[in-house]
């Protein structure tokens, strides 16, 4: 009993360490889109969340994918739920005023250090980014990200194709700027 218990939690530790290979950083990469303040940290929660859970997951790497981002997805709202609790000092940095309209210079700049993509993800609709960075960045299905969002196939699809065409024509008038 105690050799095939030790086999079990190796096998378990094994494939939970797959999982954390392949998908953690999509999962950061997903937090960071959402404007998550910590989240490497929060990362690691997801999986410390996954851990106990995934021998009981079904669906093969399916199922671990939903279930990995919808925990994501949860540490998300937890996230902005605190963050709508508590009352922030705001300091204000003239170089960083919502007010101030970038410069040809500052815009050039931010596409040549790769920031644009965020900054251009901010700048659409919570749902149209949620569905963006589900199906781009985490490559989870339109049938998964309907689950995390608690949507249909359909209006995910919708959202989708809205945030692209957005961001399209962001992209465009931006580079009609330089």
């Amino acid at each position: 009993m105690g050799d095939a218990g030790n086999s079990e939690e190796s096998l378990h530790a094994e494939r939970f360490a797959a999982v954390y290979r392949e998908l953690s950083p999509r999962v950061l990469g997903y937090l960071r889109v959402h404007g998550v303040d910590d989240p490497e940290s929060v990362t690691q929660d997801v999986f410390l969340a996954l851990y106990p859970r995934l021998p009981a997951v079904t669906g093969g790497e399916d199922g671990v994918r939903t279930l990995t981002f919808s925990i994501a997805h949860a540490r998300i709202v937890d996230f902005h739920r605190a963050a709508a609790r508590r009352p922030g000092l705001v300091v204000l940095d003239p170089e960083t005023d919502p007010r101030r309209v970038p410069s040809a210079e500052d815009v050039h700049t931010a596409l040549a250090e790769g920031r644009s993509t965020l900054a251009l993800l901010e700048r659409l609709g919570d749902d149209q980014r949620e569905a963006v960075s589900l199906r781009i960045i985490a490559e989870l299905s339109l049938a998964e990200a309907a689950e995390v969002m608690g949507r249909s196939v359909g209006a995910v699809k919708q959202l989708q194709r809205r945030g692209l065409e957005a961001l399209r024509d962001l992209v465009t008038k931006e580079a009609s700027h330089d």
